[in-house]
C-alpha cells in the first residue's frame, strides 16, 4: 500500500479510472493517512457567511467551509461508470459514430500524450446524457432535473456543465465535444440531438488566441496534430462551423460617434432618443459571423463561471469598498456574456451551452453566496483528483514560521499583514519608492527567490532551454509598479534631495534584474509587468500603465525586430506586443522565452498556457477558496509529461506559493526537474508523392459460403485454451475453526457429454455466423455445422487447462470458439468463399498523404535515396521498428513503405463475440514480379497469445481475400514475424518465396 499524502501524493496513473484517494478531514484537507481503495466521491464547499469585524483588514476567513457531497455529479458518475464498464459496444446505445469515437478514444495508441481519463469521462458523460439516459426511464429523471436547474438560473437556455481542475486540459475536451457533435451532425442532419454548428465563448484575448487548435483549418488544429479524431473522420470534423471570441464582442458598439451636443440636435423633438450603438443582430452579425445562417448552434463557454445571471431577490453580502467594485465588474461581465447567448438564442437557437470550468462556482456580486455550485455541473475531477493522478503540479504553502506569538503564518496569509500600508492610487503610489514597501513584503519576496535561485541551477544543470518562472499578481496598478521596480530596477529623475539612490536602482533580485551591472538596459528584459485585465478586453491601454511599461514595450519591439527584420514589426499596437510576450512565457524561440519573472495587476488570466512556473506570491486580497485557487491555478501546469517507467506514474512537481492563503499541503518534498522530450512533427512530405499508399477503411465483412458443402481447414490458430484465468477458479477451499474441510469444484460441468457440447456449440455457431441476408439462420447448414463442431472437439483443437470441458459452454469462450471455427469454414472454401470487405461508408479510403501529427516518442528520420517512405519519420515504439525501417529502406524490392502510425489502417475483428479494432505494424509497397506491386501488411509479434492469433486469422481468412475481392485497392497480402533479431534474413525469404510463387 502506498504512503500517506505527504509520502506519495501521486497514487493513480492519468489514463484510468482513479483506483486509490487520500483520505480528507471535514474541511478537504489531506489527513496523514495511508490511502483508501476506490474513488473519491464528488463533494463540494457549502459556504458559510464569514466573520468579519469592521476594524478587520479586507481579508476573509477561510476555515468556516465545509465539504458536502455532491448527489447528481455523485448519480451521474455511477451511471456512466456502470455504462462504461459494458463489453460489447454494440450495447452502449449510442450512434455508430459516437462508438468509433469513444472506442477510439479509450483504446487507441496515441503516438503523443493519449487523453487523460478525466478528459475522457467529461465527453463520455455529455454523450451519456445525450444518447442513453433520455431512451431509460430509470434516468430520465436526471434530465429533468438538470433542465429544473437551468429554469431556476438560466430561463429558456440549457446549460450544462464539466468542473476540470486547472491543467487537466479542457482544450482537448471541446476538440472532442466538437468532435462528436459534428460528426454525428454530418451523418443524421436532421437529429435534433447533434449540430455542427459552435459558438465558442472566452473570458479574454488570450484563451481566445489560444482556442485556435480547434479550429479544423489551422496547421496545429488538435484533430490531426493530436490525433483526437480517427483519420477516416477528419473529413467529416473539416465540415464543422465553429466561430471563436471573447465575451467582450457582446458588448454593443457605438455606431454614432457625436457629440451630446451633437446628439440632441438630431434627435430635435422627437420624444424617442437617438440610437447610438449597434441592435442585437448587428452585434450578433459582428461576433457570430457565419453561425447565423446555422438553427441551433452549440455554445461552448470556457471558463464558465464568468457567465451568469444575476439572482433575482439575491440578497448581497457585506463587504468592503474594494470588494465591491471587484464585485461589480464581476456582475456587469456576467451579464454581458450571458445575454450574448440568449440573443443568439432569440436569433438562430441554441441547442445546448457546455460549460468547462475549474471553478464553476457563482462570484461575488451574484446574488448566490459566493462559492455556490452551479447546479447544472454533472461530472467533477477535482483538484485533489487531478493531484493524485498526477496530472497538475503540487502546490506547497508555508504552514509554520520563526515569529512568536502569532496566530497565523506571516506568508500565508501576507495581504491581511501589509494591506493597510499598501497604496490603493496611483496617486498615493507616486509619493512612495520601492524601498517604501513593508518589512513584510520584501523580506517574503527575498525568501521565495532565494528558493527560485536553486530551482533556477537545478534547471539549468539538466539543460532546460527556458527558465522557470516566477509570477507575482497585485492588487492594483499602483502596487505593481513598486513591487516590479523593486524587483527588476527603475530609472527615474533625481529627487528633490539629489538622492542617487531615488534616481536610479539596478533591482534587488540578481535574475530579475533588467538592467546589466553597468546600469544599461538588457537588450532582453528578465521581468515582464502585466495588466491581465486590460490586455484581455482588447482595448487600449490605460495611459497611465502605457507610460510604466514604455521602456520594456521598445525594448520587445528591438527584438522583435532583430528576430524578423525591421517589418516585422509594422503596425503592431503595444498590447498586442505585450500580449504575445506575455502568451509565449516559457516557448523556446519565441519573444517570451527568456522572461523570468511576471509581475501582474489584479489577476494573470485563466488559461494561461504557461506550464514553467515554479513559485507565484499573492500580493492582494483574498476573499475566499475560489479565488485562491484561480489565482494559484496559474502555476499548476506540468513541466514533464513522460510516465515513470518504473511506477507507471508522472513524477511529482511542486509549485511555491507565498501570499495565498490556500488551504493546502506545505511539507517539504523535494523535486528533481526533467526537461521535456524534445517534439517531433510527423508529416507527409509533398515532394514524395510517388511514396504514397492508399488503403481502404474496413469497418466489417460480408460472406457468402457454398452451401451444399461446408469444410473446415483447421490449422494451429484454430486451438482454443481454457484455463481458470478465463472463467475464475475451479477449485476452492472451504475450512471453520474446526471440523473437517471440504474443496468445492463445477462437478456439473465436468459430467457434459461430448455431444451435449458439440450440439451447443453447432447452435451458437448457427445463430452468430450463418444466417441469411435477413438474419435468420439457415437451419438446413446445421448437420453440417454440428459434425465440425464435434470434429473440432475430437481433434483436440479445444484444450482445457485445470478447467472441465464443460467450461467451453460459456458464453465468452463459445464466441471464441465459434470465431475459429468460422474462420476455418473459410479457408476449408478456398476460393469458393466469397468474401467481401465493407469499407466506411463515409471515408472509404486512407492515404498516407494526410499523415501529421506531434509525438515526444523517439523517432527515425526517413529519406533514403531515392526516397521510399512519403512520411517524414518511423516512430519507434521499439528498437525493432528502425531496424524493420533500415530494411525497407536498403531492400531493392520495395518500391514504398510506411509505419501505421496515425494514418488510420485499422483492421476490425471479433474476440469473444465483441468488435474490436486493431493496427498493423507496417504496410510495404512490394515489386514481387507481377502486374502490379504488392501491398503487404506486416505484423511483428515476439509472442502469439490468444489475441494475436485472432488478428492474424481475420486478416488472413477475411481482411485480405474481402478487400482484393473489391478489386479497386489493388494487391494486398499479409505476414508474421516471429523473431525481431532475424527479421532481415525472415523478410528476405519472405520475398524470395513471393517471387518463386509468382513467376512459377
Amino acid at each position: 500500500m502506498p504512503g500517506s499524502f505527504y509520502e506519495q501524493p501521486i497514487l493513480n496513473s492519468p489514463y484510468a479510472i482513479p483506483a486509490l484517494h487520500h483520505p480528507l478531514d471535514e474541511h478537504g484537507q489531506p489527513l496523514d493517512l495511508p490511502p483508501i481503495k476506490g474513488r473519491r466521491p464528488s463533494k463540494f464547499i457549502v459556504p458559510v457567511p464569514k466573520s468579519r469585524k469592521r476594524q478587520a483588514p479586507a481579508q476573509g476567513t477561510l476555515d468556516l467551509e465545509s465539504y458536502t457531497d455532491n448527489a447528481l455529479i455523485n448519480e451521474v458518475r455511477g451511471y456512466v461508470d456502470a455504462w462504461r464498464s459494458i463489453p460489447n459496444p454494440a450495447d452502449w446505445g449510442v450512434t455508430a459514430a459516437s462508438q468509433r469515437l469513444l472506442d477510439y478514444w479509450r483504446n487507441h495508441e496515441f503516438s503523443g500524450v493519449r487523453p487523460f481519463f478525466c478528459q475522457v469521462e467529461a465527453v463520455e458523460t455529455m454523450i451519456w446524457l445525450t444518447e442513453v439516459a433520455p431512451q431509460r426511464s430509470a434516468t430520465k429523471k436526471l434530465t429533468e432535473q438538470i433542465l429544473q436547474a437551468n429554469r431556476e438560473a438560466n430561463p429558456d437556455l440549457f446549460r450544462i456543465a464539466m468542473k476540470m481542475a486547472t491543467g487537466s486540459g479542457k482544450t482537448t475536451v471541446m476538440a472532442m465535444l466538437i468532435a462528436w457533435q459534428t460528426v454525428n451532425a454530418v451523418r443524421q442532419p436532421h437529429s435534433k440531438n447533434f449540430s455542427k454548428a459552435f459558438l465558442i465563448v472566452a473570458p479574454g484575448i488570450t484563451i481566445r488566441d489560444r482556442l485556435r487548435v480547434l479550429l479544423p483549418e489551422d496547421p496545429d488544429n488538435y484533430y490531426v496534430t493530436r490525433e483526437i479524431v480517427p483519420p477516416e473522420m477528419i473529413g467529416e470534423v473539416r465540415k464543422a462551423e465553429i466561430v471563436i471570441t471573447n465575451y467582450h464582442s457582446f458588448q454593443h458598439r457605438e455606431v454614432l460617434q457625436a457629440p451630446k451636443v451633437a446628439k440632441g440636435l438630431l434627435q430635435g423633438n422627437d420624444p424617442e432618443p437617438i440610437r447610438t450603438t449597434e441592435t442585437d443582430g448587428e452585434m450578433l452579425k459582428r461576433a457570430c459571423g457565419s453561425l447565423l445562417s446555422h438553427r441551433n448552434v452549440n455554445v461552448i463557454n470556457d471558463e464558465a463561471h464568468h457567465c451568469y445571471r444575476h439572482k433575482v431577490g439575491g440578497e448581497e453580502e457585506k463587504i468592503t469598498i474594494e470588494e465591491k467594485e471587484e464585485a461589480a465588474e464581476n456582475e456587469k461581465a456576467a451579464r454581458l456574456w450571458i445575454s450574448g447567448i440568449e440573443a443568439l438564442k432569440r436569433k438562430v437557437g441554441v441547442r445546448a451551452i457546455y460549460d468547462l470550468s475549474a471553478t464553476p462556482f457563482f462570484l461575488r456580486g451574484s446574488g448566490y453566496e459566493e462559492g455556490t455550485l452551479f447546479p447544472w455541473v454533472v461530472s467533477d475531477f477535482s483538484l485533489m483528483d487531478a493531484i493524485e493522478c498526477g496530472i497538475v503540479k503540487l502546490p506547497r504553502v508555508p504552514v509554520s514560521d520563526n515569529l512568536p506569538n502569532q496566530q497565523d503564518v506571516l506568508y500565508r496569509h501576507l495581504w491581511k499583514h501589509i494591506g493597510k500600508s499598501m497604496p490603493k492610487t496611483a496617486a498615493a503610489a507616486g509619493k512612495m519608492s520601492p524601498f517604501d514597501l513593508p518589512n513584510e513584503l520584501q523580506t517574503a519576496l527575498y525568501a521565495l527567490y532565494s528558493h527560485y535561485e536553486k530551482t533556477f541551477q537545478l534547471w539549468q544543470a539538466e539543460s532546460i532551454g527556458v527558465p522557470p518562472v516566477f509570477i507575482v499578481v497585485c492588487q492594483n496598478t499602483a502596487i505593481s509598479r513598486l513591487v516590479f521596480e523593486w524587483i527588476s530596477g527603475f530609472e527615474r529623475e533625481v529627487g528633490e534631495k539629489g538622492d542617487e539612490r531615488a534616481a536610479f536602482h539596478g533591482g534587488n533580485l540578481e535574475l530579475f534584474r533588467n538592467y546589466d551591472e553597468h546600469g544599461g538596459r538588457l537588450s532582453k528584459p528578465r521581468t515582464l509587468l502585466i495588466d491581465s485585465r486590460q490586455i484581455e478586453s482588447g482595448d487600449a491601454l490605460d495611459k497611465n500603465f502605457r507610460e510604466m511599461a514604455v521602456p520594456e514595450i521598445e525594448q520587445f519591439k528591438r527584438e522583435l525586430a532583430q528576430r524578423g527584420g525591421a517589418g516585422s514589426v509594422g503596425d503592431i499596437s503595444d498590447e498586442d506586443l505585450l500580449r504575445e510576450v506575455m502568451n509565449t512565457v516559457g516557448r523556446e524561440g519565441r519573444l517570451g522565452e527568456q522572461i523570468r519573472c511576471v509581475v501582474s495587476v489584479s489577476m494573470l488570466t485563466e488559461g494561461w498556457d504557461t506550464n514553467t512556473v515554479t513559485h507565484i506570491l499573492g500580493v492582494r486580497a483574498f476573499g475566499t477558496q475560489l479565488l485562491c485557487e484561480q489565482v494559484v491555478g496559474r502555476g499548476l501546469r506540468r513541466q514533464s509529461y513522460e510516465l515513470n517507467p518504473e511506477t507507471g506514474l508522472f513524477d511529482v512537481e511542486y509549485a511555491d506559493v507565498m501570499g495565498i492563503p490556500f488551504d493546502f499541503t506545505g511539507k517539504p518534498q523535494v523535486a528533481t526537474p526533467r526537461p521535456p522530450k524534445p517534439i517531433t512533427r510527423v508529416h507527409a512530405i509533398k515532394e514524395r508523392s510517388e511514396q504514397e499508399i492508399m488503403f481502404p477503411r474496413v469497418t466489417g465483412y460480408r460472406r457468402d459460403l457454398p452451401e451444399e458443402r461446408l469444410v473446415a481447414e483447421f490449422t494451429e490458430d484454430s486451438k482454443l485454451i481454457i484455463t481458470p484465468e478465463d472463467i475464475g477458479a475451479t477449485k476452492v477451499f472451504m475450512e471453520g475453526i474446526v471440523g473437517e474441510g471440504v474443496i468445492i469444484t463445477p462437478e456439473v460441468l465436468e459430467g457434459l457429454r461430448p455431444s451435449t457440447i458439440s450440439f451447443n456449440l453447432a447452435k451458437h455457431l448457427l445463430y452468430t455466423c450463418f444466417l441469411d441476408e435477413d438474419r435468420i439462420p439457415k437451419q438446413h447448414l446445421f448437420p453440417q455445422i454440428q459434425r465440425i463442431a464435434r470434429r473440432w472437439i475430437d481433434e483436440g483443437y479445444l484444450v482445457t487447462k485445470g478447467v472441465p470441458t464443460g467450461a467451453i459452454l460459456y458464453l465468452n469462450q463459445l464466441a471464441k470458439a465459434a470465431e475459429r471455427i468460422d474462420r476455418a469454414c473459410n479457408r476449408g472454401a478456398g476460393e469458393d468463399a466469397r468474401i467481401k470487405a465493407i469499407l466506411d461508408p463515409y471515408n472509404p479510403k486512407g492515404s498516407t498523404r494526410f499523415v501529421n501529427f506531434i509525438t515526444s516518442k523517439t523517432c527515425q528520420v526517413t529519406g533514403s535515396k531515392p526516397p521510399k517512405c512519403q512520411i517524414s519519420h518511423v516512430v519507434l515504439d521499439s528498437d525493432w521498428e528502425g531496424v524493420m525501417a533500415d530494411v525497407f529502406e536498403s531492400h531493392p524490392r520495395v518500391l514504398a513503405y510506411a509505419k501505421n502510425q496515425g494514418m488510420g489502417l485499422e483492421v476490425p475483428y471479433l474476440d469473444g463475440g465483441i468488435s474490436r479494432r486493431y493496427v498493423p505494424d507496417f504496410v510495404v509497397r512490394l515489386d514481387d514480379g507481377g502486374d502490379e506491386p504488392l501491398n503487404l501488411i506486416l505484423e511483428v509479434k515476439g509472442y502469439r497469445g490468444e489475441d494475436a492469433k485472432a488478428k492474424g486469422d481475420t486478416m488472413m481468412s477475411y481482411w485480405v481475400p474481402g478487400v482484393n475481392a473489391l478489386g479497386e485497392f489493388g494487391r494486398w497480402g499479409f505476414a508474421e514475424f516471429g523473431d525481431w533479431a532475424v527479421m532481415d534474413d525472415d523478410f528476405a525469404k519472405l520475398v524470395d518465396r513471393l517471387l518463386v510463387k509468382e513467376f512459377a
